[in-house]
């Protein structure tokens, strides 16, 4: 009799550990939060002297930036606001629960489209993981820094990430291997005409089977020069460019410093800060 309940333990564990969370492994994949929130404090308090408290993070998926925004200082809001449901939910049932009470009424989420106009007003607005991407012609694009520029306080700054490098053009594969899974990012096409490129997510927990297609981007890829012509149009008066350093190994160290010169490199990342 008491071997049944033991039993039954040992399916449920197992049947967990083929429970598959594509958000989860994003998160641990994709996103680096907490470092991210420092760059973005220190970014603005060098620029404007002061510090932001009043942040607004588009494209917000799970809301991870906000989440660690907020607990910064007590005085930190968070704004987030995403046109998806299910990535708000998702960050509603996993990781608001994780931060204090007081850290928790101090977010605030939104459904809606970074478009329109009415978008909270903010000291720094943020546009991460190249989600800006999906705007596939400058017109779009332009009306949503546009926005963006309408929605910021009289010394806001909004900054966005970029991406770019010779493989772009290549039908690619990377593995990355990380503690108790492989991510894959999966480059499976460019076109030369338009700057478009499609893009895949892959997952391999360890000892489960390959994820195909978790994610899938259908992006254009928009150039520094395009990015920040682009925004001095839509009324921001100096654009700034933070470029990723590297280690001996030749890889990116994570550490990003203000420049006029990049360099010519197989893949890249960057940040742009625009001031209002």
């Amino acid at each position: 009799m008491r071997s049944r309940p033991a039993t039954r333990r040992r399916v449920q564990k197992k049947s967990q550990r083929k429970t598959f969370d594509k958000y989860e492994y994003y998160q641990k994949a994709v996103q680096s939060a907490e470092s991210d929130v420092l760059f973005l404090k220190k970014t603005f308090k060098t620029l404007r002297g002061k510090e932001a408290r009043i942040l607004r993070e588009d494209f917000c998926g799970t809301f991870m930036l906000s989440c660690e925004w907020v607990k910064l200082h007590r005085s930190n809001e968070s704004y987030g606001v995403d046109l998806d449901p299910e990535p708000l939910e998702y960050g509603r049932l996993h990781n608001l629960p994780k931060l204090k009470p007081d850290e928790q009424r101090r977010i605030h989420l939104l459904e809606g489209n970074v478009l329109h106009w009415n978008l909270p007003v903010v000291d720094l607005a943020i546009a991460m993981n190249f989600s800006y991407y999906l705007f596939k012609s400058r017109e779009v694009l332009k009306k949503y820094f546009i926005n963006v520029h309408k929605s910021l306080k009289k010394e806001g700054v909004f900054v966005l990430d970029c991406f770019g490098g010779s493989q772009c053009y290549d039908a690619i594969e990377e593995t990355n291997n990380l503690r108790g899974f492989k991510y894959y990012w999966d480059q499976a096409g460019f076109d030369p005409v338009t700057n478009r490129a499609l893009f895949h997510i892959h997952f391999k927990p360890k000892g489960q089977k390959k994820y195909e297609r978790v994610f899938t981007y259908d992006w254009r890829l928009w150039t520094i020069p395009e990015l920040r012509e682009i925004l001095t149009e839509a009324g921001f008066q100096k654009t700034h460019v933070y470029w990723e350093g590297t280690t001996k190994a030749g890889e990116g160290d994570g550490i990003f410093t203000r420049t006029e010169k990049g360099e010519s490199c197989e893949s890249w990342i960057a940040y742009i800060a625009a001031e209002k």
